[in-house]
Parts: structure tokens; C-alpha cells; sequence
């Protein structure tokens, strides 16, 4: 008889609790369900949020944290929605997607996201590359190698089941929160204008308008839907309503933790930027390599390394998390699966040509956030589409107020993101 594996024991375990059998703590309880929503936050808290934050906080201070705040709720509908998706139909996104739309549609669809999920890999290879840089000191093309090579060391755990790649990935979210704890207690920041930033909206002047339109139009990630339904649709299965309902009530508890890890993470960026550099009247900083080199002589040497432990342990979570959203798209679209390390190969191409060039990868990675803005609509609004049909989700089809309020979401999400490709291209 064979040893059970991790995977084999947390489904055990999560079939009992959803049965009533197991006589558990509440946290015990929790813990077999926990893992999907940490794998999908990591798309929160990826290299591209360094940059957009850290430029946020160094030119308006605290005033845009109620922006992140506001993102931060919306981010976990859409990541709720996703999941629910794939735990009633045991169906993911893009599968949804090939079965209900006409050919044309679904290839079209295929296409974009593809693209989505290329730029999606260069902004998050190019972060832990970052990270490796400013760490070792390095030249940018070995630190691009040494990414390879730990993210392919990364990705080999998945033919162990799901239960040690989540525990990896959530190791990586709690070494970022950690590292942004310490910022945060290093940079001493007034928690009185901090609440109040929280939770009173306030902008001054277009940039600052501009720059909530990009925290706020850029928060949900594309590859990031597509992903959790594709986590929770096999995951634990059932098909007993009432089991099906405690079973979304766990997996709303994850989204809730890990979300609202991210959202923590989101805001000390901002609050350390704001706090270090916007206070010594450091404006101008706005990129990760400004803000690593301008946090020594600031608050000291402890501090620029532990801003790169997190850009590192961000970037590589977020690129092994993005090649396998990759994967997910392709097989749900098309049903065509490649192995991990040639896809892996493909979407290195893109980062290994931007550092070829000598491309500035603060830049390249703004413009990897404008790509995936194009991407968004193709995602969100067929999400919504199907969490609202009963034919598809059964007992755990929207109410009509979620309905509402994913609806709202939806076409606010997009607006601005189209608001924030029209200032884009016209130049502001």
C-alpha cells in the first residue's frame, strides 16, 4: 500500500470536515482549505505594485492609501467569483470560455490572454532579476540566469501534488510581509494620517488622479482569474449542496487571509515610500533601483537589503505563478499542454532581450502593466457572466446583490483601465 501523499491527506482531511466528521479547532478546520487564494494574491503584490506604489507614495505621501484600500475589496470579489467558478462546475475560466463561445472568439481570446501572460512573465522576471541585482551585485543578465534556474527548481514541485507548491508560494507571501513589517517599523510612520488616508478619499491635481486611476485599474490581474478557478476546481471535489456551501465558506476565508495579506503588503510599500522618501521631500523617486539606493544612507543598510529580499522573493513567486497561468490558459482554450520548463523557456525570451538591449526595467515594467490592461474585459466580464447563471453554477449561482455589485466592479475596473491606456498613449 502506498504512502499518502500531502495532497492525498489534505483532501482526506478536507472531505471529512466538509462531511462533519472531523472534531476539530476552527483554525484546524481552516487549514486543509487554505493555499488556492495565497497562489493567486501573488499576482497583488508582484514587481509591478513595487514600482506603482513606491512612485505613489514618494510624490503624494499617504493620500492615495485608501485607493489600495478600495482596490484591495474589489480584488477579493473577483478572486471570490473565480474560485466559486471552479469549485461548482469543476471547470475553470477558459474552459468555460471554449465551450460557450464561437471558435473565432475562443482562438481570439486564447491570443490575448497569451499575450497578457507574456508581459504578464516580463514584469515579474524582470523583478526577481531585480532582485538578484540589487542583492548580489551581480550583472543583470546572471541575476536573469539565477531566476531561471530557482523558478525551474520551483515549478519542479508540482509533480508532488499541489500541497508543497502552495506551501512554497505561501512561504514566499509571508517572507514579503515579514520584510515589509520591518520597512514599516523602520520608517516610523505617523499612524494617525496613515488611518485617516485609509479610509478619507482625497486626490490633488491630475497626477495624482492619474496615478489612483493606475493602483486602481491595474489591481486585478488577469492571469490571476483565470488561475483560481483553475486552483479550486479539482482541488477538493463535491457535489452535495450543502457540502459545496461549507466548502465556498472555507475557500471565502482563504481569499479573505490572503487578500488581505496582500492588500497589508500593497499599503506598507506606500507607507514606507511615503513615510522615507515623500517626507525628506525625495519626490522624484520612482523607481525600485532609486528606492533601494536612496533607503540606505535613509533609514540604513538593513533596510535597502530587506527591500530586496522582498523584490526578490516577489519575483520569483510571481513568475512561477504566472507560468502556471500560462499553462492554465492554453489547456483551457485550446487543449494544448506543453511542459512547464519549455514554457518557462518561451516567456524568459522577452526579459532575456529587454536586458540584452539595456532597456531600463522600471520602464519595461509600466509598460508590461499597460499590456495587461488590454486583457482585462476578456476576463472580467465573462466571470461575471457565468457566477450569475444558475444553468452553470447551481446552488452556488450569485445572489442578486453580488451580481450587482461584480457588474459594478466589472465596468468600474474596466473604465479605468481604458482611461489609463487613453492617458497612456496620449501622453497625459
Amino acid at each position: 500500500m502506498s504512502t499518502p501523499t500531502p495532497e492525498d491527506r489534505t483532501r482526506a482531511s478536507a472531505e471529512r470536515i466538509l462531511e462533519g466528521s472531523a472534531r476539530k479547532g476552527r483554525l484546524r478546520r481552516l487549514l486543509p482549505f487554505l493555499g488556492p487564494a495565497f497562489i493567486a494574491s501573488i499576482a497583488y503584490m508582484d514587481p509591478g505594485n513595487f514600482a506603482t506604489n513606491i512612485s505613489g507614495g514618494a510624490q503624494f505621501g499617504f493620500m492615495l492609501l485608501w485607493v489600495i484600500l478600495a482596490s484591495n475589496l474589489m480584488a477579493m470579489l473577483i478572486q471570490t467569483l473565480s474560485a466559486k467558478l471552479g469549485i461548482a462546475t469543476g471547470k475553470n475560466l477558459a474552459e468555460h470560455c471554449r465551450e460557450r463561445f464561437r471558435p473565432r472568439v475562443v482562438f481570439m481570446m486564447w491570443i490575448l490572454a497569451e499575450i497578457v501572460a507574456m508581459a504578464t512573465d516580463l514584469a515579474e522576471f524582470l523583478g526577481a532579476a531585480l532582485g538578484f541585482y540589487l542583492l548580489l551585485g551581480v550583472p543583470l543578465w546572471v541575476a536573469a540566469i539565477l531566476t531561471a534556474v530557482v523558478t525551474f527548481l520551483i515549478l519542479s514541485l508540482e509533480r508532488y501534488g499541489f500541497r508543497p507548491l502552495e506551501a512554497v508560494i505561501s512561504a514566499f507571501v509571508g517572507v514579503i510581509a515579514v520584510s515589509y513589517l520591518v520597512e514599516t517599523i523602520l520608517s516610523r510612520p505617523p499612524l494617525g494620517q496613515v488611518l485617516f488616508h485609509m479610509v478619507v478619499p482625497q486626490l490633488k491635481g491630475p497626477e495624482s488622479a492619474l496615478l489612483a486611476v493606475g493602483i486602481l485599474g491595474a489591481t486585478v490581474m488577469p492571469h490571476a482569474i483565470y488561475l483560481h478557478s483553475s486552483l479550486t476546481q479539482s482541488r477538493v471535489v463535491v457535489r452535495e449542496p450543502r457540502q459545496l456551501r461549507r466548502l465556498l465558506r472555507f475557500e471565502i476565508a482563504d481569499v479573505t487571509i490572503a487578500m488581505g495579506v496582500a492588500g497589508f503588503i500593497n499599503m506598507a510599500m506606500l507607507i514606507m515610500a511615503a513615510a522615507t522618501f515623500f517626507t525628506q521631500g525625495l519626490t522624484s523617486v520612482g523607481s525600485i533601483e532609486e528606492a533601494h539606493k536612496t533607503l540606505e544612507p535613509l533609514l540604513g543598510k538593513a533596510a535597502s537589503w530587506v527591500f530586496g529580499v522582498s523584490l526578490l522573493a516577489s519575483g520569483l513567486s510571481s513568475s512561477t505563478v504566472g507560468t502556471m497561468a500560462g499553462q492554465v490558459i492554453m489547456q483551457g482554450f485550446i487543449r494544448r499542454r506543453i511542459p512547464s520548463w519549455i514554457r518557462r523557456l518561451a516567456t524568459m525570451v522577452p526579459s532575456m532581450v529587454v536586458i540584452a538591449m539595456g532597456l531600463d526595467p522600471s520602464r519595461t515594467l509600466i509598460f508590461s502593466q499597460v499590456v495587461l490592461s488590454f486583457g482585462l474585459p476578456f476576463a472580467i466580464i465573462p466571470l461575471v457572466m457565468f457566477t450569475q447563471n444558475r444553468d452553470v453554477m447551481g446552488v452556488l449561482v450569485n445572489r442578486r446583490v453580488t451580481t450587482v455589485i461584480g457588474w459594478a466592479t466589472a465596468v468600474l475596473i474596466v473604465a479605468l483601465n481604458l482611461y489609463l491606456l487613453y492617458q497612456t498613449f496620449a501622453g497625459g
